[in-house]
């Protein structure tokens, strides 16, 4: 989660669709032969960092298979961050930067299917974010004792701006990666996967090993450096960590009691936790949060809700922790599930803000569970489409994230039985796990496995702004319906109550009759918490 939703949903700046793309945004978006030449396969990045110059120094090993014969790749680094040296081989290539891209020429062409392994130095002083997570960088702090407590979230800004790297989400390093940061001594580097040990280097400084063995987004990789205490505990046979600033560990280990019922859920629903090899973290950081795999980053400060507050308005938020649960949901959809490109993060952030309704329906039911995501409504604004712009780094509205919740939870009832419901969720989330897709790859699965059409139901929630408006009138005792969308062709189930008496109408675009007992309109009750709609009595 890139910006975690204030209740209006207004983090999204709508003047994002309306503005010319630059070639920088095409350079980091887009993908050209120099990217699509090569394929990770992992990444050893060995870094120091200096808390006070808030300075960067080091080199990031790039293991990768050349998918075809070139002599040009694209490697990815923010162009404030200084190149201190390339090589491939003891040879040292050329390179041309280009805003954000390093375009590396090689004296001959790489052997298509072979194997190589490039060293990329690099220093500087990354970019600060000003108000992380909301915008990309690193932010340097220091604890309640003084202490330095520092922080990175790059989700959508690139992780480029902090090292070498193929930025872009079609390619992850399938071999996994190690991270080993060198920080001042009486300081803790915490990373993703497992921790490997620590190595005084004499000179002040003492290096933190860690080692991630399943592939990992490029933003997901990360740095927490602080005075940390550490918290072990297991689940079955997965680990838990969790990592919180010196003198937090009681408040620590009484917030976090519901990590274990959380995991239940999510494994009973969505499939087995995608990266039992690499553990569970959760780690204290001076933002609010973010899905970094296998070491998610935690700055609730021990509240419940989100930030002390509800995000439905209902009560049932201030219920559980709103940053475990959405950003432990992340590590199915977003992390293990991940959008090629940034402009169908709905795949990540509809599916994750789903998975709140989910472990609220594992805890408390499904009346509070429904309770919740209607009580979402509020935040959503149907003023842009959830789908953003390929190929030149830009994601749809915040709509992604309730929106895309809410046309889930429609979907729900258009299946309209439970059973066949919840393994359609699983068998997505298990057959898609590690991998990356597309819209088209979730509406083909969605639409084989219930043998519904759901193309326009997708199309009409995800690529325009509006949600679909149901007409109704009446004529003595006949009752007329029609959908009004954008899509056409467009037809969804919906439910109306008489009373006691539930009718379920196949609505479409053209007007449909239904003869009825009921005098008058008000009579009719349209199921809208069940069915994210609008209605519209003629």
């Amino acid at each position: 989660m890139k910006r975690f939703i204030v209740l209006s949903a207004v983090f999204f700046c709508l003047s994002t669709y309306a503005q010319n793309y630059t070639r920088r945004d095409s350079l980091q978006g887009g993908l050209r032969p120099e990217r699509t030449s090569y394929d990770v396969l992992r990444y050893d990045l060995n870094i120091s960092v200096d808390p006070e110059k808030k300075f960067i120094k080091g080199y990031n090993d790039i293991t990768f298979k050349a998918t075809e014969a070139t002599s040009r790749i694209q490697v990815d680094l923010f162009e404030n961050m200084k190149i201190d040296g390339i090589t491939l081989d003891k040879v040292k290539p050329t390179y041309k930067r280009d805003n954000d891209a390093v375009f590396i020429t090689f004296p001959k062409p790489l052997e298509k299917d072979k194997e190589y392994t490039l060293r990329f130095s690099y220093s500087g002083n990354p970019v600060i974010a000003k108000n992380a997570p909301w915008d990309g960088g690193f932010v340097f702090t220091q604890d309640t004792n003084g202490k330095p407590w520092i922080g990175v979230a790059v989700q959508g800004t690139g992780a480029s701006l902090w090292y070498p790297v193929k930025d872009h989400q079609t390619d992850e390093p399938d071999r996994g990666a190690s991270i080993k940061v060198a920080v001042p001594n009486g300081l803790m580097d915490v990373s993703n996967g497992r921790f490997m040990g620590s190595t005084d280097l004499k000179n002040g400084y003492t290096r933190w090993d860690w080692e991630v063995k399943n592939p990992i987004n490029n933003y997901d990789i990360t740095v927490n450096i602080a005075d940390y205490e550490h918290i072990h505990d297991e689940y079955n046979s997965l680990s838990l960590d969790y990592y919180v600033l010196r003198g937090n560990v009681d408040k620590a280990k009484t917030q976090f009691d519901e990590v274990k019922p959380m995991l239940q859920c999510f494994e009973e629903k969505f499939g087995p936790y995608p990266f039992y090899e690499d553990g569970y973290k959760l780690v204290e950081t001076p933002y609010l949060g973010m899905e970094h795999q296998s070491a998610v980053a935690y700055g609730n400060n021990y509240r419940k809700g989100y930030m002390g507050m509800d995000i439905s308005g209902t009560g049932v938020g201030m219920k559980f922790d709103y940053i475990v649960v959405h950003e432990s949901g992340h590590e199915w959809f977003g992390n293990s599930i991940t959008s090629k490109d940034i402009a169908d993060m709905w795949i990540h952030e509809g599916f994750t803000t789903y998975s709140e309704t989910v472990y609220i329906e594992c805890r408390q039911g499904y009346d509070q569970a429904m309770k919740y995501i209607y009580g979402q409504r509020r935040s959503v604004e149907n003023r842009k489409p959830a789908i953003g712009i390929f190929g030149v780094n830009k994601e749809g509205s915040g709509d992604m994230y309730f929106k895309g919740a809410l046309m889930l939870n429609t979907m729900r009832n258009i299946v309209n039985d439970d059973a066949k419901w919840w393994k359609l969720i699983y068998n997505y989330s298990t057959t898609y796990k590690k991998q990356v897709i597309d819209t088209e790859t979730v509406v083909n699965f969605f639409n084989k496995e219930t043998g519904i059409n759901l193309t326009p139901v997708f199309n009409q929630y995800l690529r325009y702004a509006k949600i679909p408006v149901l007409q109704l009138k009446l004529e003595g005792t006949i009752l007329q319906y029609r959908w009004v969308t954008d899509e056409p062709n467009f037809a969804m189930p919906i439910e109306i109550s008489l009373g006691s008496k539930t009718l379920r109408l196949d609505a479409t675009n053209d007007w449909k009759k239904e003869t009825i007992q009921a005098t008058s309109l008000s009579d009719v009750t349209v199921a809208d918490k069940k069915f994210y709609v609008k209605v519209e009595k003629l």
